[in-house]
């Protein structure tokens, strides 16, 4: 990719996550230490862009798993990356689910969490228009509105595609709305456009919009990660995490058409929109070990924080980089059989 432009930097620094005064869960509810005595909570998301997630939940593998410990497993709905790596900063999650793009940001901006497993690959982010719309090229939208979710994929792959037909953040009016509400500003008219998010963007093109600009590159991938102190305070429960995840994506894999039913369920989607996400947008067939394949598609990201002023220098950016990941747990899952 091209070197983006210091308004492109300026953009993009919007999206670093705030704390919305989400309360951090503490007490006689937080999980055990390690070695400590049994019971706590864990708290951990589920989120329809994330399907692993939602099979787990489904299946209940976690509860079975962590019955002996009397660990009760507290499931919070995120609706977006923005929505977890909030919870993850204000300590109201143990583990959620981000884009990688989302996390780095969220690292960058002092919150001490660390991937833990790759839940997939997936083309979940594009340019989306209205039914009746004749726009036609990305860059037709200079002077439009376009919705979309600061701090998520999306938003990233908006700016990236502004870029590549030649505008600027400025040359736009970006909407900061949650995915729901820009698919629901699309179908009102107060956009001209939408970054989308699966399965609402399945959804939306279920009921008639249509892609107006593709690219799998400009998406990150589909991170979990764990704030640092619950992995140092129950490594054991992180392991069950990525335990889980590892026999989600083998039986994901083994059953796409069981995945896409539970995807539809969840996100009150038709079966056959479920089914396209599933099958034709999402790839579980990879690597779930953070790390280098991650740290490559990051990099781009890694200078805008010094460009704009919210990192002191590239130093401490290459530093939240490269504490972002931990591999101990994934490369440690162990699977079971759960066909």
């Amino acid at each position: 990719m091209k070197t983006r432009s210091r308004t492109l930097f300026a953009a993009i620094a919007l999206a670093a996550v705030t704390t919305l005064g989400l309360s951090a869960c503490a007490g006689e509810d937080a999980a055990p230490a390690a070695g400590g005595a049994k019971g706590g909570t864990l708290n951990i998301d589920f989120a329809t862009y994330n399907p692993l997630s939602l099979i787990i939940k489904d299946k209940g593998w976690l509860e079975a798993d962590l019955k002996d410990q009397g660990v009760t497993v507290n499931w919070i709905q995120s609706a977006g990356s923005n929505k977890a790596n909030e919870g993850l900063r204000a300590g109201a999650l143990d583990v959620g689910s981000t884009a990688g793009a989302a996390a780095l940001l969220n690292r960058a901006n002092g919150s001490e969490i660390k991937a833990i497993t790759i839940a997939n690959k997936p083309e979940w982010a594009a340019l989306i228009v209205g039914k009746d719309s004749t726009i036609a090229d990305v860059a037709e939208l200079k002077g439009k509105k376009i919705a979309a979710t600061k701090g998520t994929d999306p938003y990233f792959f908006l700016l990236q595609s502004l870029e590549s037909a030649g505008l600027t953040p400025q040359d736009v009016t970006i909407e900061n709305l949650q995915h729901a509400d820009g698919w629901s500003a699309l179908q009102g008219g107060s956009v001209d456009a939408w970054a989308g998010l699966d399965p609402i963007m399945g959804g939306a093109l279920e009921n008639g919009a249509k892609f107006l600009y593709r690219n799998v590159d400009f998406n990150s991938y589909d991170v979990v990660a764990a704030t640092e102190s619950f992995i140092k305070k129950s490594p054991e429960l992180v392991q069950a995490v990525a335990n889980v995840y590892a026999d989600a994506r083998a039986w994901a894999l083994k059953n796409p058409e069981e995945t896409a039913k539970i995807l539809a369920e969840t996100a009150s989607l038709d079966q056959a929109v479920a089914t396209s996400v599933i099958t034709e947008r999402t790839n579980f067939d990879v690597d779930p070990v953070p790390g280098d394949a991650q740290e490559k598609v990051l990099k781009i990201i890694g200078p805008v924080f010094v460009e704009t002023g919210d990192v002191a220098n590239q130093a401490q950016v290459d530093d939240a980089l490269k504490n972002l990941f931990d591999p101990t747990f994934a490369k440690a899952a162990k699977t079971t059989d759960r066909s």
